[in-house]
């Protein structure tokens, strides 16, 4: 989903953010604030719920998430409908095999860090359920499971279905896999307590000295290690093969009833006065639940919540699961109901988050990084630390700000902590620890790369990286074919970074174009290649070039132009051309698109030699021209043709048929380009062809 170069960007700009103001902001700067704050947020979401592999704190994402929030609020209209304030985070993978509908949405919960959060908590569900002040609320606590959470449906007794969480509202269908976990009872009596239909909420384990079992044997097999036994957890629950689920030896806690239907198939609102009697009564029933006065206990108030959680942070590496805080709930459920939900989590329960895990290590050097904008990126050299069960060396320094701001010096002990138990950060340097040998990292004033050495590096106004103007070694051109190539932009599947590589070492590549001029004979006289792998290149290539204009833009690899600005500049040419006409003014007219972009786009397209290469990629057989997706816009749900399906045949008097496709979208219109039942009007121009006599054969 995202490039190298973009989870790079994606990750400083999380930074970046992390220290940005929200307060007093006029309309045009909170657009741009809530535009970065979004990107960002839906980028760490992607890394934490999509590939497992997170890259801040969920202290930070809370913090990023709380600015939105709070932008939001003072800016009602700035609020999308795919916001992440409005929606629960995804676990769903690309290709998944089944995506199925949990019976009631799975939310999130809200984070607190301290005991004054937890104080807040406890006023809120006193203010919520109308309590008075000096009332005490009466709470269960356990642990806070960092594995996979999976939801298990039985009905009359039987496992019917699992599934991971998902988004919340759909997961993935993992039936075989649960069956092979031996924690999981495929039978359940609950119809002897009247229940024929029941979902349950769990989070699937490996228990730490297992984990360690599995990776020495994997690696007496010659085989990759797991990095943590969440990943290897989380990967245990979508793999294909059941035997693999079985062979990390998941464990399922269950720790809540989500859903119950009796045996008149009637929902059963309440069957229980508390949360903790439900967490008994599926214990009862053979489910493995968190140990009772060990793993969970009732709390009289909040101030025992308290003791609990600081206990627990003291001793979470001594027990034997990984765990990242605690779980408060309110007990009576009747109280539950007075709170309510939001959209995103339930507002009587909150997750109270341990503190991040740390290490001090030693910064050996810094080297610098070229992306395919030229931002020249320092990296952190570590002496190697274990770090939450991984081994780390590398650390993004981000940029000469970020390095200042902190005083990092090469030779420093520092402090590094993984952020999300995976990328590791630099919080500070052990300046009291220095000895007079340290020395101050120098940022480069030319760039590193250029054999002349005379390149200077630039660095824009607003912009905290500098940047090689003029690149003549190839790397940032490699970095644009890579990206170019990539799945989010063009999606050309065989073209791999290493054959990319190798191309250009062979003079193949100096321009985009020359990517769509390859001569596939001398391809398949290649060393590792072959006819096949030609042909395979060759229908790859030639499927790319049909790519409507969104992904064409989105690949060029224009600064700040993101996939979403891309659809939207789409959607307003007829070519990629007429962008070299567009004003400030009026590209700046156009929703989500700000100044600075608008300038990165008209340097783009005013540049002669970007236009040429166009050019040579249009008669090279590359589409610049829109297609019906390019100009389909958010539709009006509301409008004349909401809810229709239209599809433009023939040559129209009036207008032009993509005025006309406009048009009909912006009045609701969903835009079709074949003929099909589905259809609901056809609107028939002359010399209307092939699609008209279907469309009378199928009486649409």
């Amino acid at each position: 989903m995202y490039s190298k170069e973009e989870q790079r960007k994606s990750y400083d700009l999380s930074k970046q953010l992390l220290t940005a103001n929200v307060d007093s902001r006029s309309l045009s700067e909170a657009t741009t604030l809530v535009a970065d704050l979004t990107a960002a947020l839906k980028y760490n979401e992607w890394r934490y719920y999509i590939i497992d592999d997170p890259q801040i704190s969920d202290f930070e994402y809370d913090t990023l998430y709380k600015k939105l929030e709070y932008l939001e609020k003072h800016f009602p209209q700035l609020q999308k409908n795919d916001s992440p304030t409005v929606r629960v985070g995804s676990d769903i993978l690309e290709n998944a095999v089944a995506a199925v509908p949990h019976l009631t949405p799975m939310l999130s919960l809200e984070n607190s860090y301290n005991a004054d959060d937890l104080m807040d908590f406890d006023k809120q569900i006193k203010k919520l359920s109308d309590l008075p002040d000096e009332t005490e609320i009466e709470y269960v606590v356990e642990p806070k499971f960092d594995g996979g959470t999976i939801a298990l449906v039985y009905e009359n007794d039987i496992l019917v279905r699992a599934t991971t969480r998902g988004n919340g509202v759909i997961g993935e269908d993992m039936t075989h896999n649960a069956k092979a976990m031996r924690s999981i009872p495929l039978r359940a009596a609950f119809s002897e307590h009247g229940l024929s239909k029941v979902e349950l909420r769990g989070e699937a384990l490996i228990r730490k000295d297992v984990f360690e079992k599995i990776n020495k044997q994997r690696e007496a097999n010659g085989l990759q290690l797991f990095a943590n036994p969440r990943n290897a957890a989380t990967g245990g629950l979508r793999t294909k093969d059941a035997n693999e689920t079985k062979a990390r030896c998941l464990e399922a806690f269950i720790y809540q009833l989500g859903f119950a239907e009796n045996t008149e198939g009637v929902q059963v609102v309440r069957n229980f006065n508390t949360h903790y009697e439900s967490i008994e009564f599926l214990g009862k029933l053979g489910f493995k639940v968190p140990k009772s006065g060990h793993e969970t206990t009732i709390c009289k108030n909040i101030t025992e919540v308290i003791a609990f959680c600081n206990a627990w942070q003291e001793k979470r590496d001594a027990y034997e699961y990984e765990i990242d805080g605690i779980v408060v709930k309110v007990n009576e459920l009747n109280i539950q109901d007075q709170c309510g939900y939001t959209s995103h989590h339930p507002r009587w329960a909150v997750a109270f988050k341990f503190k991040a895990k740390q290490a001090t290590t030693r910064l050996r050097d810094v080297e610098f990084q070229v992306g395919k904008t030229g931002a020249i990126t320092p990296v952190a050299k570590l002496e190697p630390v274990s770090l939450a069960g991984v081994t780390v060396s590398n650390a993004s320094l981000h940029n000469q700000d970020f390095i200042n701001a902190k005083d990092i010096r090469i030779g420093d002990q520092v402090l590094v902590e993984r952020a999300g138990d995976v990328i590791p950060y630099i919080v500070k340097p052990l300046s009291e620890l220095r000895d007079g040998t340290e020395k101050i990292v120098q940022f480069p004033e030319l760039c590193p790369f250029d054999m002349t050495k005379s390149v200077k590096l630039i660095r824009e106004e607003g912009e905290a990286a500098y940047r090689c103007p003029t690149c003549t070694c190839g790397r940032q051109d490699y970095q644009k074919f890579v990206y170019h190539a990539s799945k989010d932009a063009m999606d050309i599947e065989g073209l791999s970074k290493a054959t990319i590589e190798r191309f250009q070492q062979l003079g193949w590549l100096n321009t985009l174009a020359d990517l769509y001029r390859l001569n596939y004979d001398a391809i398949s006289k290649l060393e590792g290649f072959g006819k096949k792998s030609a042909e395979n290149l060759e229908k790859a290539i030639e499927k790319a070039k049909n790519n409507p204009i969104q992904r064409l833009l989105h690949s060029l690899s224009i600064h700040q132009l993101g996939r979403k600005a891309a659809k939207l500049l789409a959607a307003e040419v007829e070519t990629v051309f007429d962008l070299s006409t567009f004003s400030v003014e009026r590209l700046t007219s156009i929703k989500e698109v700000g100044p600075i972009l608008a300038q990165k786009v008209i340097e783009y397209f005013t540049n002669e030699k970007n236009i040429a290469v166009l050019k040579d990629m249009e008669n090279l057989g590359v589409n610049m021209t829109a297609t019906a997706e390019d100009r389909k816009i958010a539709q009006n749900t509301e409008g004349v043709l909401a809810g229709k399906t239209i599809l433009f045949t023939g040559a129209l008097q009036q207008f032009t048929r993509e005025t006309a496709e406009k048009a009909a979208a912006a009045a609701g219109a969903t835009l079709s380009s074949s003929v099909s039942k589905n259809l609901n009007i056809l609107v028939v121009g002359e010399k209307a062809g092939s699609k008209l006599k279907k469309a009378q054969d199928l009486k649409t």
